[in-house]
């Protein structure tokens, strides 16, 4: 059953039939409550296109994914948000659009988009320290939500972000009250925003208990599971080795557990490891008991209060803009433990 065939059945306009079924006063009250009577009987379901040629609103919102030689969005991370954010389109009638575009081509992307107005918002993705693209989309009058923050943007902006300063603190200062001294640092590639704000933040907690930065320990790479086996196992062959790894994601924190164990030491009594975002639905940590120490903040729940975000702009444009921060929980698994005796300087 499609607008037309209602239409037909009821033997009104499809213009009358959408206005009737999305509210228009103009249409009776008589009228409307027959055309619902008929559409709820009939099993008949709007679309979002249908509905969107009678409330001028596209019911769609789109993310348009970088397909980068640098950095590589689509991941199981970037999974778990989407299907957060899904979650709140379904709920409120709208639909999702994913377009991919290779980096040199974002704003003309973008400009085509606006210009089409086939979507009614935009989720931006990975937002760098100077990202352009929050300029461009408030130059073109599109409400956008950032997942993320730009610290060189100085114009106001929705974004929603974990607080990573926070999370990577606290998680450095947990392993230092451990013991350790000899800490990794694997993050991810830090023109991102979210991982100069990690580094900041393992950068002030060593500062602030006397301990220097020690290049050989920073590693900052695509967050990989070769990446961080094979940086792993180049720290673990220094002569004076990390005690400890502080990893960016959990997919890195398997590498780093596989070099680890490649080399005959034991996670949580030789070695220990505090991970990131090891709330993901296609990759837990452990099941009764963690595998990993974390700092735990739910991507799929980020994914759906990025969404309500933008549906709360879309319905308000003068609500903006809005900022929401998500804090981290640290999750004791059995990946930490007190540094080895004898083992830092």
């Amino acid at each position: 059953m499609n607008l037309k065939m209602l239409s037909e059945h009821l033997k009104l306009s499809q213009t009358t039939v959408s206005r009737a079924l999305n509210g228009y006063p103009e249409v009776s009250e008589k009228t409307r409550e027959r055309v619902q009577k008929v559409a709820q009987e009939l099993n008949y379901s709007p679309n979002a296109r249908a509905k969107g040629l009678a409330t001028g609103h596209a019911h769609v919102i789109g993310h348009v994914i970088p397909v980068s030689t640098q950095h590589e969005m689509v991941n199981p991370v970037f999974g778990d948000f989407i299907a957060g954010a899904g979650s709140a389109y379904s709920a409120a009638g709208y639909e999702m659009m994913i377009s991919l575009v290779d980096d040199q081509s974002q704003e003309k992307m973008y400009r085509d988009i606006c210009a089409r107005r086939n979507v009614d918002g935009i989720i931006v993705h990975g937002p760098t320290m100077d990202d352009p693209r929050i300029a461009l989309l408030t130059e073109l009058k599109m409400p956008f939500v950032v997942h993320g923050r730009a610290s060189n943007i100085d114009i106001p902006y929705s974004w929603l972000d974990t607080n990573n300063s926070r999370a990577f603190r606290r998680a450095t200062e947990f392993l230092l009250d451990l013991g350790h001294k000899r800490i990794a640092l694997m993050n991810g590639l830090e023109f991102m925003d979210y991982a100069f704000r990690r580094r900041e933040a393992y950068h002030g907690a060593l500062t602030a208990r006397g301990l220097p930065l020690d290049p050989a320990l920073m590693c900052s790479k695509e967050m990989t599971e070769s990446n961080g086996f094979l940086s792993a196992l180049e720290m673990l062959k220094l002569e004076a080795p990390p005690t400890a790894f502080l990893t960016s994601s959990m997919i890195t924190a398997l590498g780093v557990r596989r070099a680890i164990e490649s080399v005959g030491l034991v996670i949580g009594r030789d070695v220990s490891i505090i991970t990131h975002d090891d709330d993901l639905g296609y990759l837990k940590n452990g099941h009764d008991v963690p595998i990993f120490t974390a700092t735990r903040s739910s991507v799929r729940e980020a994914g759906i209060r990025a969404g309500e975000l933008l549906l709360d702009l879309i319905r308000d444009p003068s609500a903006g803009p809005l900022h929401e921060v998500i804090e981290a929980e640290l999750i004791i698994g059995t990946s930490t433990g007190p540094a080895p005796r004898g083992t830092n300087p």
